[in-house]
């Protein structure tokens, strides 16, 4: 199981080079469910993962000119701030079970990684229904600073809750917000989840808790090779095929999550 995990990795870091997010779509279940980590922990090693892997991916895509640095600051910052208080304050006070009605119980778990396959069918959907602006003159219309930053703020808390870095909430946002176009939206979302989940991590789980730095670091370490693999592949896929394909996996990904979760448990 542990050769699989390792073997997956590589295709975590594929995913993150190929459509700038669904990392953590593959980290946080290959964690939870292969090496049997729990929900603290497999949320917490994500976001370093995907956080480290990401920084590199961005470099290589700022290289090829694919960073838009104005929607990164835009971005970044608010979700910084969002995704600190969450990982800081908020998760390490979570009780095991947070609710319970009759013989139902809603396990801090259940609740984790409910939300997390509910806010991935909200981003595929997003995905596959909207058309992708084109006129590069409506980017950053003064209605879009206000609303990128409360969005950057809650991406940063929602994913901070469930270990995602996000780049599946916020690629649709540089998309059909900022009129970005897919593979510049792509390399953008790199560096916004870099620069997010590192933060969260460093700055709330790495004071928290007891870091398994013999394991964290080669599974990151082919991470970084898979993202590299998945930026060459993109060279060569069209954008609108990217979009589409990656809509279907995360609906794919969020229903064997909610079934895992809350039918077969």
């Amino acid at each position: 199981m542990e050769i699989l995990g390792f073997g997956m990795a590589l295709f975590v870091g594929i995913s993150l080079g190929l459509v700038g997010g669904g990392g953590s779509i593959l980290a946080v279940p290959i964690l939870a469910y292969i090496f049997g980590l729990d929900e603290k922990v497999a949320t917490g090693y994500s976001l370093f993962i995907i956080g480290t892997a990401s920084l590199f991916g961005g470099y290589k895509q700022h290289l090829n000119k694919n960073i838009d640095w104005k929607a990164t600051v835009s971005y970044g910052i608010p979700a910084i701030i969002g995704v600190w208080i969450v990982r800081h304050y908020i998760v390490p006070i979570l009780p095991d079970n947070i609710l319970t009605l009759g013989s139902f119980v809603l396990t801090r778990r259940m609740a984790m990684f409910g939300l997390f396959s509910i806010l991935m069918i909200v981003a595929a959907a997003s995905l596959l229904f909207s058309k992708e602006s084109t006129d590069d003159s409506k980017s950053y219309s003064k209605k879009f600073y206000p609303i990128v930053f409360i969005e950057g703020f809650l991406i940063g808390a929602v994913t901070g809750f469930v270990g995602a870095g996000g780049g599946f909430l916020i690629i649709p946002a540089l998309i059909f917000l900022g009129g970005i176009e897919i593979k510049k939206a792509i390399g953008t979302s790199l560096i916004i989840v870099a620069v997010k989940s590192l933060m969260g991590f460093l700055l709330g789980d790495a004071l928290n808790m007891n870091i398994d730095w013999n394991f964290l670091l080669p599974f990151t370490g082919i991470v970084i090779a898979g993202i590299f693999l998945g930026i060459y592949i993109g060279k060569f896929v069209e954008g609108a095929k990217l979009k589409k394909g990656f809509g279907i996996f995360i609906i794919l990904m969020a229903i064997w999550i909610f079934i895992k979760e809350f039918i077969i448990k």
